[in-house]
This record gives C-alpha cells, structure tokens and sequence, in this order.
C-alpha cells in the first residue's frame, strides 16, 4: 500500500536497533557515488552538516552535491543530470525555498529527469513543515529531518541496495497513475490585476504548465479547454460593462420621458393601466442601476459552465478544472473511467454516454473544485467510491443529485 508525504518512515529500522549495522553499498557500473543531494542554497547549513557525518568514517558513504561537484561552464540543468546519473541514489532536501527554486529547475526537463530517475530511488526529507509538495513527489513516503531516529533510517535507506527497494515506499519514477485525485498548481487569470466587476479572467491559452507536461497525452486538449473559459470573456460580460449599462440607463430614462409619459396621458382615463406602465418604467430604470450587483456571480457562474463543458474532452486526460471565483482555476488529475462505468451500468446503453457527458457538463466544475480543497459539503464517510482516500465523480453526482442540484 503506497503512503503518501503526509506520512512518515515509521516501517524503516532503526540503525541503532539493528543487531549489525548497514555495510556501505558497492559502486558498481558508472556509480561514483552513493546519492546525490540537492537543496537550496538557503538550507546550506543543515545539509552540509548532514553531509559531513555521511561521508564521515562511521558512515563512509560517497555523496555528490552541486557547491563540489557541479562542473564550471556547465548549465545547472546539465550538472544535476550529470551528478544524478553517476549516483545510486537522489536525495531531495525538501524546504519551501527547495520548491520554489531548485525543484523548478529539475521540472524545466520533466523527461530528462524522469528518464535518470527511473532507475534512481528518490529519497525526500522534510527539512519543513506545512510546504506545498510538488504533485511528482507526493507519492513518496518522506524521511521526517526532525524524527530523533532520522539519522539510522537515513543511513538504512542509503545502505539499501537499489534492487532490494523495489517493493517500498521510497521507489523510483513511477507512472502518473500514482497521482490519483491529487492536485496541481491552479491557474490564475493574466488580467487578475485591475479586474472590474463585470469583466471575466482571462488563462493563457499558449502554453502548458511545466506540472502538467507530464501528464498531457494531448497538448491542443487542453489549450482548446482555457479557450472555452475565456470565451465567456469575449461574449458573456459586455452586456454587464458600465458603459453598456450607463447606455441603457439613459435611453430607459429617455423613453419614459420623451414617448412614456405622452401615452401615460393618452391613457389617463384607464388610470391603473397608467401606473402599471409607469411602474415597469422605473423597475426597468431600476434593475439596470442593480446590475453591477450580481455580476461577479454572473459571471463565475458563466465560468463554471464553460469549465463543465472543457472538462468533457479534459476528462480523456484524466484532468479536471473547477472554478469558484473570476479569477482562479483549480485542476486536478483525477481518473473518472471507474465512474463512467457505473453509469454504464446505472443507465441502459443508449443514455448511459448521455447521462455521464451531462453530468460532467454540470457538476464537474464544483468537484473538481472541492477534490483541490479536499473539503466536500457533506458528509464522504460512509460512502466508498472508484477514488481511493477520497470522494469520486459518481458520489459526487449522487449527492448532488440526492439535493435535487440536477439542472
């Protein structure tokens, strides 16, 4: 059973339980060292400390890291290929200033690390709590730097050959499969700064996010998606605009003024159809002056329509997007195979694909939402799903449906 980041080495032995101690590993093949170490520069210390015990006599282990090993005139990408290539091991020294630097680097070639890894076992260590884990790592069981046994499982993992890891959770490269359910960085609008009321976010439709190259089977997929989300900025919003709506006032204002008030008069002797007329006159003034009001849930509300309609083709992708604000997209790598095939079997044949297509067209937006937030609004305990350690599509539908939300 995999563990997650969220969880702890606690299978591993102590060093100082073990009746022998680990033997160092042999070198064998182009192998000139025992694990590379990569970390950002802002947590030097800590790791050159726990470099000085690694390759002290008691330990003897051989470690590569960029400070000695990295060659002059070599671009950092090329070096960390390199050491990682010549190493048994990789080593992650995972901090909040590690995600944010050192682990963009290695992400700039997603399939040139992935190809050195896949015979490489990463080893992470939480120096940190409380950081955002990149999704290629969260399936990883973590070695806590602040666990009092730290140190003898270290050493444990290290002094493991390589062919006796295959069965734990400290494992190479694996297929994205493993990130079920798990969620990527959300997009956010390139027009967020500055956004009025009635105006829609606006997603770059060029390119693809680096966390997601590794997952995307087809690219144009996904771009075609964000151009269905910016859509609703070229044809839903001009209606809410202020000059749209300060046009409108004044030709309402006009019409009362100029051709309302004659047939009022020429209507006088029927004195309710008058105040009726002129009533909706005003309500009509009125409702105009209103409108600001309710545009940014209009306009999210466009938004996630179009969302629902994106994540029919994203959904081949096993991607999902989810919007709750004008600004923001949430995208989850999330496999609904299991739950169109509930449908499959819930429906006859010929609405089945019907059934599920609708459903994605209105109810994927908000699971998707809720997936990257990790919070349902009801109660996922006692129900079991085709998601492991979380809610899937068809419950999701099925509660929905359960409050009467199918529109």
């Amino acid at each position: 059973m995999e563990m997650s980041l969220n969880a702890k080495v606690d299978s591993i032995t102590p060093f100082s339980a073990l009746d022998n101690p680990p033997s160092r590993p042999e070198l064998r093949d182009k192998d000139s060292f025992h694990v590379f170490i990569s970390y950002s520069s802002c947590d030097s210390q800590w790791t050159e400390n726990l470099i000085t015990w690694l390759e002290s006599p008691q330990c003897g282990l051989l470690t590569s890291y960029h400070e000695r090993d990295f060659v002059p005139g070599c671009s950092i990408l090329e070096n960390m290929t390199n050491c990682i290539q010549k190493s048994q091991k990789v080593l992650l020294v995972l901090s909040q200033d590690f995600v944010r630097s050192r682990w963009c680097l290695l992400e700039a070639n997603l399939s040139l690390f992935r190809d050195c890894l896949e015979c490489k076992p990463l080893i992470p260590v939480l120096l940190e709590r409380d950081i955002t884990i990149p999704m290629h790592l969260c399936h990883l069981t973590y070695l806590d730097a602040k666990d009092p046994e730290f140190h003898s499982k270290l050493l444990k993992v290290l002094c493991t050959p390589n062919h006796q890891m295959r069965g734990s959770s400290v494992v190479p490269y694996q297929p994205p499969s493993v990130y079920n359910g798990k969620s990527l960085p959300p997009l956010t609008a390139v027009n967020e700064e500055g956004l009025h009321t009635w105006e829609a976010g606006v997603f770059n439709d060029q390119g693809v996010p680096e966390q997601l190259q590794l997952v995307l089977q087809n690219e144009e997929r996904y771009k075609a998606a964000i151009r269905m989300v910016n859509n609703v900025s070229q044809t839903k919003v001009w209606v809410r605009s202020l000059g749209f709506r300060l046009l409108l006032y004044f030709l309402g204002i006009a019409f009362t003024l100029f051709l309302g008030f004659p047939i009022a008069i020429c209507i006088g002797e029927y004195g309710p159809s008058a105040a009726i007329y002129i009533s909706c006159q005003v309500a009509f003034i009125y409702r105009l002056c209103l409108l600001h009001i309710d545009s940014d849930k209009y306009i999210t509300h466009e938004m996630q329509k179009c969302t629902g309609q994106a994540n029919v083709a994203l959904s081949e992708e096993k991607i999902l997007m989810g919007c709750q604000s004008r600004t923001k997209l949430h995208l989850v790598y999330v496999s609904v195979d299991g739950c169109k095939l509930m449908f499959n079997e819930t429906y006859q044949s010929a609405l089945a694909e019907e059934m599920f297509q609708r459903a994605l067209l209105h109810f994927s937006s908000g699971y998707a939402s809720c997936l990257a937030k990790r919070h349902f609004p009801f109660d996922i305990s006692s129900s079991h799903g085709h998601l492991e350690g979380g809610v899937c599509f068809c419950q999701y539908v099925s509660q929905q449906l359960k409050n009467g939300k199918w529109s």
